[in-house]
């Protein structure tokens, strides 16, 4: 590993005699005590977050720019240690900031003192998209509008550390770097040996004590519920994660609902209420109803239950204001206001270039400052250092014309830390990020926090999209005494294995993930058994034929690409064709790992990696076959087994409560339909043909060994419908995936919905009485000949089956009636809502 010229640079490292400071010194010894080089702990360690999906949701998402820093969020394998005093000074400053905060939002949303007195300008708060005039109401002391906060840091040239932005609304970053602990933890285990470090387990169960205590009254047993924009937002994986960390449930608006002013969630067995909700969106986007009427992604009705008091949101909706980039010039002033004391951690130095003294300051030297509007928003950051000179005029023209709309922030240099590149240690510039948590009336921070690589033009403190983290260590110094949660007595709770308690939006990620595996897995089956027939060439007629059929079960499926579409038997081209990126296969392959990300908070990390290694691992094998048939063929028994994978970890680690039921049936729901189109098509033949249709109805079944152990060489219509059809022993069988979808039906909550599993119950009985009037006709040939369509109109009847499922269990719509029907009460549907 090269140290070489890297005291030079490195701030954090040294002190101003440039000698190792002493936290640093034990980080360095761990380094030495690696058994390989830094570089491949690195490739180790990037390849421990692709595997869990830290870095990506999505199968076959590339290591990007790896060793060079400009791939997705990287974790470095060098932390941040700060010492115990140093994070003592820093918590006590913080504390005080936000103390200050929560003070002025209630004031600015109560009775707005410091407008009045002119400690604060009104274009500041009125002009300012954070402000919400529907919070507007009194302050009430038992309702702080802040319970989170977090702020941006860096070192100056000084040695001080400064405020670069405060975030008060809900920031980003608390579950990474738990997540990075975690799997540093795990790849790097001999710096952890040589350094005692404060654990973070401490700080979440204060936020999730925190959390149930800002209940409404009365409310003994509080549901917390996560709210987040939903997969499309970047911070995705970060709220999956907290919601796991503060183990509450992860909800999008539309999972939520007011019925009489109190919000609910909308579960498999009825609405359930919510008590807190630990919003992660902006909160003009809360309720379309009186902040956004734009918004897609909020509650309607959201603030009237606030305002009634049956919900709490944390933070309040409004604490954004205080986010804006001219609040840290009248922050010293604000202090002595509310606080009576000076500010202890200053921000880097910010001019409101509103106030004309400032302004003449900025005015003298502007190449030594950037500049930022003043009440946020989309915070753009300019830096005239770096524009052209035409670019700059127009910039300080706008200025001029109205200085009140913008801000300048001193251009600091930040410190320098060492960061891995390859084998070598180099200095690069840091901003830290730490978060606090109000519990019991007192602030506490977290003992580490989320330090990145800060590049030109980031200092608006929002997370960017790309770039590389490091994990922040306190050295724990002495018994410190680890803070948590006082204990308080708690009432007994009752075993509960109830199978409906399952968030109406999961239960249907979790069935369409069965459906896109159970379809995936089929195409894989049919594409194989294709490739096999054009590799012997030239292929024999009776083969010509069942590359016909195979390829009309394709289509069947909806698993031909259009655009290329075969003439009669299927091709080569055809075939190269489905499994690119952009054909039907690889369309599914990116639809099954879209889904499980989805529901990646369902799945233990180990089902979870599984699943995505081998989802890459497909995707890969088609890459690389460079379209030739033998490779797509071993590419296709890839997909195959990872079906196989998946049903095999879902029975043997997944508890057979509401997420195993809807995986499952998703699968029996596809496997059923696809199935039994599959053998219309290739039961649809001449008498000259049955032997060939019946073959093939045991090839795509997977059947033909069993059949053979049963019936040896013998070959009737009888036996091999019943064994393909009406066996419910046979997993490839329809009446296996009936008969499993029953019980599965009737296992939900209090037996399951009448009106499905009645039809469920119907479909498994046609599939007996199909190969009955095969078996007892007295014309062979004329019951064979219904088959196909009785197998069709059997599919069509598990459609819409299918279309049941969906209205009772995910769109918690009413189930068709007919007019002047006396149906039950709906009443049920808020069961769990006292």
């Amino acid at each position: 590993m090269n140290l070489s010229g890297l005291r030079e640079g490195v701030d954090e490292m040294v002190d101003g005699t440039r000698h190792v400071r002493p936290h640093w010194r034990a980080v360095l010894g761990g380094l030495s005590m690696l058994s390989d080089s830094l570089a491949n702990r690195q490739r180790r360690l990037d390849q421990a977050f692709e595997d869990e999906g830290v870095r990506s949701i999505l199968p076959g998402a590339p290591l990007d720019g790896a060793n060079e820093g400009d791939g997705l969020w990287r974790c470095d394998p060098i932390p941040l240690p700060i010492s115990a005093q140093e994070f003592m000074e820093l918590e006590q400053g913080l504390s005080q900031r936000a103390s200050l905060f929560e003070a002025l939002l209630d004031d600015l949303y109560g009775r707005q003192t410091a407008l009045a007195e002119g400690l604060l300008p009104p274009a500041l708060v009125f002009n300012n998209p954070g402000f919400l005039r529907a919070c507007h109401t009194q302050p009430t002391a038992d309702h702080p509008k802040l319970n989170f906060y977090a702020a941006d840091l860096i070192r100056g040239p000084d040695g001080q550390w400064r405020v670069l932005s405060d975030r008060t609304a809900g920031a980003a970053g608390a579950g990474m770097a738990r997540e990075n602990r975690r799997i540093l933890s795990r790849v790097v285990p001999e710096m952890f040996r040589s350094v005692q470090i404060r654990p973070l387990r401490p700080f979440f169960d204060l936020w999730q004590d925190a959390l149930v205590k800002a209940a409404p009254p009365g409310r003994l047993h509080p549901n917390v519920a996560l709210l987040t924009p939903g997969p499309g937002s970047p911070q995705w994986l970060e709220h999956m994660l907290l919601s796991q960390e503060l183990s509450c449930s992860l909800v999008e608006g539309g999972d939520l609902t007011i019925r009489g002013g109190i919000v609910y969630l909308k579960m498999l067995n009825g609405l359930h209420r919510i008590d807190v909700i630990l919003r992660r969106m902006s909160g003009r986007m809360l309720d379309p109803l009186e902040l956004n009427s734009g918004s897609l992604l909020g509650v309607p009705g959201l603030m009237d239950a606030v305002r009634a008091g049956t919900v709490r949101v944390v933070n309040h909706p409004g604490s954004g204001l205080t986010e804006a980039p001219a609040i840290p010039h009248f922050l010293p002033g604000l202090a002595q206001h509310f606080l009576g004391e000076p500010l202890r951690l200053p921000s880097v130095e910010t001019v409101w270039l509103g106030d004309a003294a400032g302004r003449a300051r900025v005015e003298a030297d502007p190449t030594s400052w950037h500049f930022l509007p003043a009440v946020g928003g989309n915070v753009t950051l300019w830096r005239p250092q770096d524009m052209a000179p035409a670019e700059r005029a127009l910039l300080f023209k706008k200025i001029a014309a109205q200085p009140q709309d913008y801000a300048a922030m001193l251009a600091v240099s930040p410190s320098l830390a060492p960061c891995a590149r390859g084998n070598e240690l180099v200095p690069q510039p840091i901003v830290l990020r730490l978060f606090l948590v109000k519990n019991g009336g007192h602030w506490h921070a977290m003992p580490g926090g989320l330090a990145r690589h800060m590049e030109p033009g980031q200092l608006t403190g929002q997370l960017p999209a790309r770039g590389i983290s490091k994990d922040v260590w306190v050295l724990a110094e002495g018994m410190e005494n680890i803070v948590g949660p006082a204990a308080v007595p708690q009432t007994t709770l009752a075993v509960r294995r109830t199978f409906g308690e399952l968030p109406s939006r999961t239960a249907d990620n979790m069935f369409w993930l069965g459906r896109y595996i159970e379809r995936l897995e089929t195409a894989a089956r049919l594409t194989r058994a294709i490739i096999l027939r054009l590799g012997r060439n030239p292929p024999m007629p009776r083969e010509h034929l069942e590359l016909q059929l195979l390829d009309a079960c394709l289509a069947a499926a909806h698993l031909t690409d259009p655009d290329h579409s075969s003439k009669g038997s299927p091709t080569a081209a055809a075939i190269v064709a489905m499994t690119r990126e952009n054909g039907p296969i690889g369309r599914l392959l990116s639809q099954a790992g879209r889904l499980t990300g989805l529901v990646r908070d369902r799945l233990t990390g180990e089902m979870y990696a599984a699943f995505m290694h081998m989802l890459r691992a497909a995707t890969d094998e088609i890459a690389e076959s460079g379209g030739k048939l033998d490779g797509l063929a071993h590419a296709m028994a890839s997909i195959q087994r990872f079906s196989t994978v998946v049903a095999g970890l879902a029975a043997e680690n997944m508890v057979r409560g509401g997420s195993w039921i809807f995986l499952d049936m998703g699968r029996r729901v596809e496997r059923a339909v696809l199935t039994a189109d599959s053998l219309a098509i290739v039961l649809d033949q001449p008498e000259p043909r049955w032997e060939l249709g019946l073959r093939l109805a045991l090839e795509i079944c997977d059947s033909a060994i069993t059949y053979r152990s049963r019936y040896f060489t013998t070959l009737q219509a009888g036996p091999v419908l019943d064994l393909v059809i009406a066996d419910d022993s046979n997993p490839r069988a329809l009446a296996f995936q009936l008969a499993t979808l029953n019980r599965l039906l009737h296992s939900i909550g209090d037996g399951g919905d009448d009106r499905v599993t009645a039809q469920a119950e119907a479909l498994l009985q046609s599939t007996q009485d199909i190969v009955t009037d095969v078996l007892t006709a007295q014309e062979n040939a004329a019951s064979l000949a219904a088959v196909p369509d009785q197998l069709h109109a059997l599919a069509e009847g598990i459609r819409g089956l299918s279309d049941l499922i969906f209205r009772r269990y995910f769109a918690l719509l009413p189930m068709p009636r007919a007019v002047g029907v006396e149906q039950e009460d709906e009443a049920p549907l808020l069961r769990g809502a006292a």
